[in-house]
Protein backbone atom coordinates (compact mmCIF):
# COMPACT_ATOMS: atom_id res chain seq x y z
CA UNK A 1 0.00 0.00 0.00
CA UNK A 2 2.95 2.40 0.74
CA UNK A 3 4.46 1.75 -2.45
CA UNK A 4 1.01 2.72 -4.20
CA UNK A 5 0.81 5.88 -1.83
CA UNK A 6 4.79 6.98 -3.05
CA UNK A 7 3.76 6.53 -6.49
CA UNK A 8 0.24 8.11 -7.01
CA UNK A 9 2.63 11.24 -5.20
CA UNK A 10 5.31 11.22 -7.32
CA UNK A 11 2.80 10.72 -9.98
CA UNK A 12 0.94 13.83 -9.41
CA UNK A 13 3.59 16.73 -8.75
CA UNK A 14 5.23 14.97 -12.37
CA UNK A 15 1.72 15.96 -13.99
CA UNK A 16 1.66 18.95 -11.75
CA UNK A 17 5.04 20.68 -12.88
CA UNK A 18 4.50 19.49 -16.86
CA UNK A 19 0.83 21.40 -16.81
CA UNK A 20 2.57 24.61 -16.00
CA UNK A 21 4.26 24.11 -18.80
CA UNK A 22 3.51 24.10 -23.00
CA UNK A 23 5.57 21.47 -25.02
CA UNK A 24 8.22 23.25 -26.63
CA UNK A 25 10.11 22.50 -30.09
CA UNK A 26 13.54 22.76 -30.86
CA UNK A 27 12.58 24.67 -34.51
CA UNK A 28 10.17 27.10 -32.47
CA UNK A 29 11.17 29.52 -34.70
CA UNK A 30 8.86 27.96 -37.48
CA UNK A 31 6.05 27.47 -34.82
CA UNK A 32 5.54 30.89 -33.57
CA UNK A 33 1.35 31.05 -33.92
CA UNK A 34 1.01 28.28 -31.47
CA UNK A 35 2.27 30.60 -28.71
CA UNK A 36 1.63 33.97 -29.74
CA UNK A 37 -1.65 34.68 -31.70
CA UNK A 38 -0.07 37.61 -32.69
CA UNK A 39 2.03 35.56 -35.23
CA UNK A 40 -0.69 35.00 -37.56
CA UNK A 41 -0.83 36.27 -40.62
CA UNK A 42 1.99 38.41 -40.28
CA UNK A 43 4.02 37.10 -43.08
CA UNK A 44 1.14 37.73 -45.47
CA UNK A 45 1.25 34.29 -46.44
CA UNK A 46 -1.10 31.48 -46.11
CA UNK A 47 1.35 28.38 -44.33
CA UNK A 48 0.08 24.91 -43.15
CA UNK A 49 2.86 23.52 -40.68
CA UNK A 50 2.94 20.42 -39.24
CA UNK A 51 5.60 19.05 -36.32
CA UNK A 52 6.35 15.72 -34.84
CA UNK A 53 8.52 15.45 -31.62
CA UNK A 54 10.18 12.37 -30.19
CA UNK A 55 11.25 13.14 -27.04
CA UNK A 56 13.66 11.03 -25.22
CA UNK A 57 13.55 8.02 -27.56
CA UNK A 58 13.72 4.57 -26.23
CA UNK A 59 12.68 5.85 -23.04
CA UNK A 60 10.00 3.48 -22.08
CA UNK A 61 6.99 5.46 -22.59
CA UNK A 62 8.73 8.37 -24.08
CA UNK A 63 6.92 11.48 -24.58
CA UNK A 64 5.60 12.02 -28.50
CA UNK A 65 4.06 15.60 -29.45
CA UNK A 66 2.43 15.88 -32.73
CA UNK A 67 1.16 19.47 -33.62
CA UNK A 68 -1.23 20.84 -36.72
CA UNK A 69 -1.45 24.61 -37.25
CA UNK A 70 -2.63 26.83 -39.79
CA UNK A 71 -1.96 30.82 -40.28
CA UNK A 72 -2.98 33.25 -43.02
CA UNK A 73 -4.41 36.63 -44.05
CA UNK A 74 -7.39 37.43 -46.49
CA UNK A 75 -6.29 40.62 -47.28
CA UNK A 76 -9.55 41.13 -49.32
CA UNK A 77 -12.09 40.65 -47.10
CA UNK A 78 -10.13 41.40 -43.59
CA UNK A 79 -6.93 43.94 -44.78
CA UNK A 80 -5.28 44.34 -41.27
CA UNK A 81 -6.63 40.72 -39.27
CA UNK A 82 -4.47 37.99 -39.67
CA UNK A 83 -6.02 34.42 -37.93
CA UNK A 84 -4.91 31.02 -37.22
CA UNK A 85 -5.63 27.36 -36.27
CA UNK A 86 -3.82 25.21 -33.78
CA UNK A 87 -4.04 21.54 -32.66
CA UNK A 88 -1.36 19.89 -30.61
CA UNK A 89 -1.34 16.40 -28.64
CA UNK A 90 1.14 15.60 -26.48
CA UNK A 91 1.63 12.08 -24.68
CA UNK A 92 3.73 11.37 -21.77
CA UNK A 93 3.00 7.81 -20.39
CA UNK A 94 -0.47 7.83 -18.92
CA UNK A 95 -0.88 11.47 -19.05
CA UNK A 96 -2.43 12.35 -22.69
CA UNK A 97 -2.73 16.79 -23.23
CA UNK A 98 -5.12 18.12 -26.32
CA UNK A 99 -4.87 21.88 -26.86
CA UNK A 100 -7.14 23.31 -29.56
CA UNK A 101 -6.86 27.07 -30.42
CA UNK A 102 -8.46 28.97 -32.80
CA UNK A 103 -6.30 32.94 -33.09
CA UNK A 104 -7.28 36.20 -34.47
CA UNK A 105 -5.27 39.40 -34.18
CA UNK A 106 -5.24 43.31 -36.05
CA UNK A 107 -2.22 44.19 -37.51
CA UNK A 108 -1.29 47.90 -38.62
CA UNK A 109 2.28 49.32 -40.56
CA UNK A 110 4.13 51.58 -39.47
CA UNK A 111 6.38 52.98 -42.35
CA UNK A 112 10.56 52.59 -41.63
CA UNK A 113 9.89 50.41 -38.52
CA UNK A 114 7.58 47.40 -39.43
CA UNK A 115 4.23 45.51 -38.56
CA UNK A 116 2.77 45.60 -35.27
CA UNK A 117 0.06 43.07 -33.97
CA UNK A 118 -1.52 42.19 -30.66
CA UNK A 119 -3.97 39.13 -30.80
CA UNK A 120 -6.05 36.47 -28.66
CA UNK A 121 -7.02 33.07 -28.96
CA UNK A 122 -9.55 30.84 -27.67
CA UNK A 123 -9.18 26.86 -27.50
CA UNK A 124 -9.99 24.31 -25.09
CA UNK A 125 -7.59 22.61 -23.04
CA UNK A 126 -8.28 18.89 -21.90
CA UNK A 127 -5.71 16.50 -19.99
CA UNK A 128 -6.49 12.67 -19.89
CA UNK A 129 -5.27 10.25 -17.37
CA UNK A 130 -4.98 6.59 -18.83
CA UNK A 131 -5.49 3.37 -17.02
CA UNK A 132 -2.75 0.81 -17.71
CA UNK A 133 -1.12 1.63 -14.70
CA UNK A 134 2.67 -0.29 -13.77
CA UNK A 135 2.96 -0.82 -9.94
CA UNK A 136 6.32 -0.85 -8.40
CA UNK A 137 5.58 -3.68 -6.23
CA UNK A 138 3.91 -6.45 -8.37
CA UNK A 139 2.31 -7.85 -5.22
CA UNK A 140 0.66 -4.46 -5.12
CA UNK A 141 -2.85 -4.54 -7.71
CA UNK A 142 -4.74 -1.69 -6.22
CA UNK A 143 -3.22 0.79 -8.82
CA UNK A 144 -4.33 -1.75 -11.48
CA UNK A 145 -8.37 -0.49 -10.77
CA UNK A 146 -7.69 3.33 -11.33
CA UNK A 147 -9.82 4.22 -13.89
CA UNK A 148 -9.51 6.45 -16.97
CA UNK A 149 -10.16 9.93 -16.49
CA UNK A 150 -10.25 12.78 -18.46
CA UNK A 151 -10.99 16.94 -17.82
CA UNK A 152 -11.02 20.20 -20.05
CA UNK A 153 -11.07 23.55 -19.49
CA UNK A 154 -11.58 26.56 -21.82
CA UNK A 155 -8.44 28.50 -22.66
CA UNK A 156 -7.48 32.10 -23.48
CA UNK A 157 -4.14 33.24 -24.78
CA UNK A 158 -2.65 36.43 -25.42
CA UNK A 159 0.29 37.99 -27.41
CA UNK A 160 2.19 41.11 -29.33
CA UNK A 161 4.78 41.30 -31.75
CA UNK A 162 6.46 43.71 -33.78
CA UNK A 163 8.39 42.50 -37.01
CA UNK A 164 10.81 44.04 -39.72
CA UNK A 165 12.31 43.44 -42.61
CA UNK A 166 14.95 41.49 -40.83
CA UNK A 167 14.15 41.53 -37.18
CA UNK A 168 11.32 40.39 -35.23
CA UNK A 169 9.94 40.27 -31.30
CA UNK A 170 7.12 39.13 -29.27
CA UNK A 171 5.70 38.66 -25.78
CA UNK A 172 2.83 36.64 -24.68
CA UNK A 173 0.67 34.73 -22.44
CA UNK A 174 -0.84 31.36 -22.43
CA UNK A 175 -3.66 29.95 -20.31
CA UNK A 176 -4.36 33.15 -19.32
CA UNK A 177 -7.20 32.01 -17.99
CA UNK A 178 -5.71 29.30 -15.82
CA UNK A 179 -8.00 26.96 -16.11
CA UNK A 180 -8.31 23.96 -13.16
CA UNK A 181 -9.07 20.79 -14.53
CA UNK A 182 -11.21 19.40 -11.92
CA UNK A 183 -11.75 16.53 -12.43
CA UNK A 184 -7.79 15.46 -12.31
CA UNK A 185 -7.13 18.42 -9.09
CA UNK A 186 -4.62 19.66 -11.95
CA UNK A 187 -4.38 23.89 -12.36
CA UNK A 188 -3.23 25.09 -15.60
CA UNK A 189 -0.63 27.70 -14.74
CA UNK A 190 -0.21 30.71 -16.82
CA UNK A 191 2.90 30.74 -19.18
CA UNK A 192 4.93 33.67 -19.97
CA UNK A 193 7.14 33.75 -23.06
CA UNK A 194 9.03 36.53 -24.82
CA UNK A 195 11.04 35.79 -28.13
CA UNK A 196 13.22 37.59 -30.84
CA UNK A 197 15.55 37.04 -33.54
CA UNK A 198 17.45 39.13 -35.79
CA UNK A 199 18.69 38.39 -40.00
CA UNK A 200 22.00 39.06 -40.44
CA UNK A 201 23.54 39.39 -44.07
CA UNK A 202 27.50 38.50 -44.36
CA UNK A 203 29.04 41.38 -45.95
CA UNK A 204 30.77 40.26 -49.42
CA UNK A 205 27.70 37.27 -50.06
CA UNK A 206 24.67 38.54 -50.63
CA UNK A 207 23.55 34.69 -50.56
CA UNK A 208 24.20 34.27 -47.02
CA UNK A 209 22.46 35.05 -43.60
CA UNK A 210 22.91 34.77 -40.12
CA UNK A 211 20.15 34.31 -37.97
CA UNK A 212 19.70 34.31 -34.54
CA UNK A 213 16.61 33.43 -32.25
CA UNK A 214 16.05 33.65 -28.80
CA UNK A 215 13.43 32.03 -26.60
CA UNK A 216 12.70 32.58 -23.06
CA UNK A 217 9.42 31.03 -20.74
CA UNK A 218 8.89 31.16 -17.62
CA UNK A 219 5.51 30.56 -15.28
CA UNK A 220 7.23 32.43 -12.27
CA UNK A 221 8.17 28.80 -10.78
CA UNK A 222 10.69 27.84 -13.42
CA UNK A 223 12.83 29.58 -16.48
CA UNK A 224 13.36 27.85 -19.98
CA UNK A 225 15.29 29.36 -22.24
CA UNK A 226 16.46 29.05 -26.23
CA UNK A 227 19.11 29.79 -27.79
CA UNK A 228 19.19 29.34 -31.88
CA UNK A 229 21.95 30.18 -34.37
CA UNK A 230 21.73 29.20 -37.96
CA UNK A 231 23.26 30.34 -41.54
CA UNK A 232 20.95 30.37 -44.67
CA UNK A 233 22.16 29.78 -47.80
CA UNK A 234 20.81 31.37 -51.05
CA UNK A 235 17.20 31.26 -49.27
CA UNK A 236 17.24 27.48 -50.02
CA UNK A 237 19.41 25.47 -47.38
CA UNK A 238 20.21 26.41 -43.48
CA UNK A 239 22.25 24.74 -40.93
CA UNK A 240 22.52 25.78 -37.26
CA UNK A 241 22.42 24.76 -33.50
CA UNK A 242 20.23 25.71 -30.55
CA UNK A 243 21.18 25.45 -26.97
CA UNK A 244 18.51 24.92 -23.77
CA UNK A 245 19.75 25.94 -20.74
CA UNK A 246 20.85 23.39 -18.99
CA UNK A 247 19.17 20.32 -21.01
CA UNK A 248 20.28 20.23 -24.67
CA UNK A 249 22.68 20.95 -27.08
CA UNK A 250 20.61 20.68 -30.90
CA UNK A 251 22.16 20.71 -34.14
CA UNK A 252 19.34 21.18 -36.95
CA UNK A 253 18.89 21.59 -40.85
CA UNK A 254 16.71 22.30 -43.19
CA UNK A 255 15.73 22.51 -46.77
CA UNK A 256 13.84 25.61 -49.07
CA UNK A 257 12.20 24.80 -52.18
CA UNK A 258 10.40 27.53 -54.24
CA UNK A 259 7.53 26.25 -56.35
CA UNK A 260 7.86 28.42 -59.88
CA UNK A 261 5.30 30.89 -60.24
CA UNK A 262 1.56 29.98 -61.18
CA UNK A 263 0.04 32.96 -63.33
CA UNK A 264 -3.38 33.98 -64.01
CA UNK A 265 -5.62 36.20 -65.60
CA UNK A 266 -5.30 38.77 -62.28
CA UNK A 267 -2.69 36.89 -60.10
CA UNK A 268 0.12 35.08 -59.26
CA UNK A 269 0.82 32.32 -57.03
CA UNK A 270 3.79 31.55 -55.37
CA UNK A 271 4.44 28.75 -53.03
CA UNK A 272 7.21 27.25 -51.33
CA UNK A 273 7.92 24.14 -48.91
CA UNK A 274 10.05 24.49 -46.46
CA UNK A 275 11.64 20.88 -44.14
CA UNK A 276 13.40 20.91 -41.14
CA UNK A 277 14.99 18.33 -38.94
CA UNK A 278 16.82 18.19 -35.33
CA UNK A 279 18.51 16.32 -32.73
CA UNK A 280 18.83 16.94 -28.71
CA UNK A 281 21.61 15.66 -27.57
CA UNK A 282 20.90 15.91 -23.87
CA UNK A 283 23.11 17.58 -21.15
CA UNK A 284 21.52 16.24 -17.81
CA UNK A 285 21.76 13.16 -16.08
CA UNK A 286 19.27 11.58 -18.20
CA UNK A 287 21.10 11.53 -21.15
CA UNK A 288 22.13 7.96 -19.76
CA UNK A 289 19.19 6.72 -19.93
CA UNK A 290 17.83 7.51 -23.64
CA UNK A 291 19.40 8.28 -27.31
CA UNK A 292 18.57 12.15 -27.34
CA UNK A 293 15.19 13.64 -29.37
CA UNK A 294 13.91 14.07 -32.84
CA UNK A 295 12.14 16.71 -34.32
CA UNK A 296 10.80 16.49 -37.57
CA UNK A 297 8.28 19.93 -39.36
CA UNK A 298 6.99 20.14 -42.89
CA UNK A 299 5.86 23.70 -43.75
CA UNK A 300 3.96 24.85 -47.02
CA UNK A 301 3.25 28.67 -47.35
CA UNK A 302 1.31 30.21 -50.65
CA UNK A 303 0.49 33.73 -51.41
CA UNK A 304 -1.70 35.11 -54.29
CA UNK A 305 -0.27 38.29 -55.59
CA UNK A 306 -2.39 40.34 -57.80
CA UNK A 307 -1.44 41.53 -61.28
CA UNK A 308 -1.83 45.12 -62.28
CA UNK A 309 -3.34 45.22 -65.87
CA UNK A 310 -2.52 48.29 -68.15
CA UNK A 311 -5.47 49.60 -69.40
CA UNK A 312 -5.39 50.00 -73.12
CA UNK A 313 -6.54 53.60 -75.02
CA UNK A 314 -6.40 54.90 -78.66
CA UNK A 315 -4.95 57.78 -80.21
CA UNK A 316 -6.24 59.23 -82.89
CA UNK A 317 -2.82 60.84 -84.70
CA UNK A 318 -2.59 56.45 -85.01
CA UNK A 319 -5.53 55.37 -86.13
CA UNK A 320 -6.00 51.51 -86.56
CA UNK A 321 -3.50 50.61 -83.71
CA UNK A 322 -3.81 50.99 -79.80
CA UNK A 323 -1.17 51.71 -77.13
CA UNK A 324 -0.90 50.21 -73.33
CA UNK A 325 -0.77 52.57 -70.96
Amino acid sequence: MKSRVLFLVLFVIGISASAQQDPQFTQWMFDKVSFNPAAAGIDRAHCATMFHRDQWDMLDRDPKTYLFNYDGMFTDLLPNVGVGLTFYTDALGQEKTNVFRFSGNYQYNISGIGTVSAGLALGNYSKTLGDDWRPIDPDDLTILDLPRQNSSVFDLSFGAMLKGSNYYGGISMTHLSQGELEDLSIDVLRTYWIMGGYDYTIPGSSDLKLRSNVLAKTDFNALQYDINLNVLWSNMVWVGASYRGKDAIAPMAGYIYNFAPVKKATSQLESKIMVGISYDAGLSDLKNYNDGSYELFVKYCFNFTKIILRKPYSNPRFLGHRKIN
